[in-house]
């Protein structure tokens, strides 16, 4: 069956929440209240240190009184044991909060009659809880407690008993045990009688440990059935509980700037969307953690706080390497805004890697997130087994809209336009940087394999990194295709030299056409003034022949006015 746990109203039965991240989302609540809770494991699975966190954790928290009954180590031993997670029990039994009781239990003196019973642990138990108003008691070891005892019926009737008097109590109980060979627990009733049932692991595969936690059973209520890795650091238990299995997260329509304009154009736009997955994958040396750092440095300068995973190099060679390429990541590191962590990938298990990662993700609540290079992971698991944990880790991302960028190395070519992890399937935006020999030398050229939901580039870039930083060179295309590196310099400088020519032709023919038509205009300047020269002739000749008409018969008007007079 699988588990979802958002499809799931708040239960019914009354929980005590243990305050330990992720097994309240797995129990959905919390432990059963008042009643009793079994912690059955071998030695050194964490079920004492569960045990004290569940106490803790009620004490501090939830305002919850608690007892805590050892019948294995004294209570100086458990101060010293819970004082490197950050727990001061004797300030803690001194404001009233835990009451430490040490039941020293001899073997010899469990006398096997019909007697034996365990009415001095329930009067010492009951005053304890009473002194402090406990809400909340803890029994570790149970087998201490009935290691001398060899008759079944009896220890079957005392460990009802025990369990029936908690519930009386009305106290949220935590027994421990050990686990037995053929059973659960080395009596095989413990499991029957308790409520609820936890089974934490401690695993040992490929030289890699793995802490597993599994309930066995819980009455009453709905719970995680699956196998949950947990890790045990300085902060003390914490549990991975099961990514929701349905793809119903919502998604967000804003972009986030990759830190390289040019990248940006290729994918149409502003950049990755918000929440969105990214692949960059390529060959040793094609600058992937590059790309990483320079996604990084935009991210922090535009206010955005980033967690930086770093499975191959540490954060001061990443720091010192980035840097060259004028990215200065340590002013974020300063800032608050960038965060390392650097670790080995031996260092855990695959499920604790996760489990790590997500820890400080809701710790520090990121917006962009990075992986670099997911390949290492494949040393602590198979390629099955890392796909599963970054669908896992996708989901946990998206569902809190962060955006993650992994790297991964190929071991191949790339020539099949897969990655090695086969995750290129699940992720939004699938970046490749390849080598391209020619000319006798190496270069680097960019293909966004793919962009969900957007219009993207199909051409190749030529991928530049710099003393200026990182650059996506044009497509240039010569006589013989995509250049790139010295061809692509050389093939430019022939076009320029080309350019030059021409320019310079064009305009040595300019300033003939200029001359030619300088001496056209004066030309027809000459022509223009002889011809005026000519009209001037010509109206000359015609003002004189109209004055001479004109006076002639001015004469004429004259002679006739004088004979009319005589």
């Amino acid at each position: 069956m699988n588990f979802d746990p958002q499809k799931i109203n708040t239960p019914k039965l009354p929980k005590a929440p243990t305050g330990i991240d992720g097994l309240d989302q797995i129990t959905l609540g919390g432990l059963p209240k008042g009643r009793p809770t079994l912690i059955c494991g071998a030695a050194g699975s964490g079920k004492t240190l569960m045990a004290m966190d569940f106490l803790v954790h009620g004490a501090q928290k939830f305002n919850e009184p608690g007892v805590f009954v050892a019948f294995e180590e004294k209570s100086e031993e458990l101060a010293q044991n819970v004082a490197s997670l950050g727990y001061d029990l004797k300030q803690l039994e001194q404001d009233k909060l835990i009451k430490i009781d040490h039941v020293h239990v001899e073997r010899h003196e469990i006398e096997e009659t019909g007697e034996y019973n365990l009415e001095g642990l329930f009067i010492r138990l009951g005053y304890a809880i009473d002194s402090i108003g406990a809400k909340r008691v803890v029994l570790d070891t149970l087998e201490c407690l009935f290691s001398g005892l060899a008759n079944q019926a009896i220890l079957r009737a005392e460990l009802r008993r025990l369990f029936q008097w908690l519930k009386e109590k009305q106290v949220t109980a935590v027994i421990t045990g050990e686990q037995g060979d053929a059973n659960l627990t080395r009596q095989g009733l413990e499991e029957y009688v308790s409520d609820c049932v936890i089974l934490p692991d401690h695993r040992i595969e490929n030289k890699v440990s793995t802490r597993i936690l599994r309930i066995v059973k819980y009455r009453g209520t709905v719970h995680g059935t699956n196998e949950y890795p947990f890790l045990i650091d300085e902060e003390g238990i914490s549990v991975l509980p099961v990514t929701s299995l349905m793809l119903n997260n919502d998604v967000s329509s804003d972009r986030v700037s990759s830190g390289i304009p040019s990248l940006d154009k290729m994918l149409g736009g502003p950049g990755f969307y918000v929440g969105s997955s990214i692949l960059v994958s390529g060959t040793a040396g094609t600058g992937k953690t590059s790309i990483a750092g320079n996604f990084a440095d935009q991210a922090c300068r535009d206010g955005r706080r980033c967690v930086f995973f770093a499975f191959e190099e540490s954060p001061q060679q990443i720091i010192r390497n980035m840097r060259s390429i004028n990215i200065d990541l340590q002013t974020h590191v300063d800032n608050n805004l960038l965060y390392f962590k650097a670790t080995r990938p031996t260092l855990y298990g695959l499920e604790l890697h996760l489990l790590s990662m997500t820890k400080l993700i809701e710790k520090v609540n990121p917006e962009v997130v990075i992986m670099d290079p997911i390949t290492n992971l494949i040393t602590v698991g198979s390629n099955s087994e890392v796909k599963s944990l970054l669908t896992r880790l996708i989901d946990y991302l998206q569902s809190k809209k962060i955006t993650v960028m992994f790297t991964a190395l190929s071991m191949k070519d790339n020539k099949s336009e897969q990655s090695d992890e086969g995750i290129s399937s699940l992720v939004d935006t699938w970046l490749l940087v390849r080598d391209i020999e020619s000319n006798g030398e190496r270069n680097r050229g960019m293909y966004v394999m793919k962009s969900r939901g957007m219009k993207h580039s199909n051409q190749v870039r030529e991928f530049v990194i710099s003393d200026d930083g990182i650059q996506l060179v044009n497509v240039f295309l010569g006589p013989e295709g995509v250049l790139t590196g010295s061809a692509r310099e050389e093939q430019q400088l022939l076009e320029k030299t080309g350019l030059a020519i021409r320019d310079h032709a064009v305009s040595r023919k300019d300033r003939e056409i200029e001359r030619k038509k300088l001496v056209l205009e004066s030309k027809i300047a000459s022509l223009r003034e002889e011809f005026e020269s000519v009209q001037e002739e010509l109206n000359k000749t015609y003002i004189e022949e109209e004055l001479k008409k004109s006076i002639i018969e001015e004469n004429r008007q004259e002679l006739t006015q004088k004979r009319d007079m005589q």
